[in-house]
């Protein structure tokens, strides 16, 4: 039995990997604060797929919350997958948001993910196999976009992905990283900008994101880049950053640095 474990499912993005891994044979176990609907689309999925579905009321920037849904993931042998989707947004800027605020975007986009992923990788790794998915965004690559603690918090979820795959990647679990451009879910009216003052011409919706990510998944991509029409873009742009690392750490500063004699 293979069970995929899915974080801020209720609605948007994590109820429709919720469905798709359901029909791709999954039994699930989703995580949101929203008892009613985690409710509500559970007794769905299982009347349209015939799966197990569990859940788990929990709110990630809770500490006692956290620790319940880092305890199940831990001591679940059934999870093969977790989907780290839960995750706030910002558009004020930072002297514009409170400093609790800011602290919850945080809580929920870093530490959460952080101890969530830590207590299911262990498992995965005896078991040699399983997944981690991990909702990003475009923000990770041009943090000038919307809040700057924001896209903080999603460059910070992409390196992660690409150290865990350098951590985990020989071990048997697979790791992704995507990164969604505007998508036509709540997060939109929740962060303080209505999803309707967005061009359309820049807003995919929910399902077609999540179809394409896992359309990414399964090719094995690290980085899944869903708008972007050329992927050898950033493979250039990664590329480079590597193509830096000899020369990132020497005994002496850099030359131009020391004015001529």
């Amino acid at each position: 039995m293979k069970t995929a474990f899915i974080t801020g499912a209720s609605s948007g993005i994590g109820a429709v990997y919720a469905d798709r891994l359901a029909r791709r044979g999954y039994d699930l176990i989703l995580v949101a604060r929203d008892a009613a609907k985690l409710s509500t689309l559970a007794q769905q999925l299982h009347a349209a797929t015939g799966r197990q579905v569990d859940t788990i009321a929990a709110d990630l920037s809770v500490t006692a919350d956290l620790r319940r849904v880092e305890q199940r993931l831990a001591s679940d042998s059934s999870i093969s997958l977790l989907v780290n989707n839960a995750g706030l947004g910002a558009v004020k800027s930072l002297v514009d948001s409170t400093p609790e605020e800011l602290d919850t975007l945080i809580n929920v986009n870093v530490t959460a993910l952080t101890r969530l992923t830590r207590a299911v990788a262990p498992g995965l790794v005896a078991r040699g196999e399983g997944a981690i998915i991990n909702i990003s965004s475009i923000a990770a690559l041009k943090p000038e976009l919307l809040n700057g603690t924001y896209g903080g918090s999603k460059a910070f979820v992409l390196a992660l992905t690409q150290s865990l795959h350098h951590e985990l990647g020989d071990k048997g679990v697979q790791v992704q990283a995507v990164l969604p451009g505007a998508i036509g879910t709540p997060f939109w009216g929740r962060s303080g900008l209505p999803l309707e003052h967005l061009d359309t011409a820049i807003v995919m919706t929910p399902e077609d994101l999540v179809d394409a990510a896992l359309a990414g998944f399964d090719q094995r991509e690290l980085v899944t880049l869903p708008s972007l029409p050329d992927v050898n873009d950033f493979v250039r742009m990664d590329d480079a950053r590597k193509a830096l690392a000899p020369n990132l750490s020497h005994s002496r500063p850099a030359a131009r640095y020391f004015k001529a004699a």
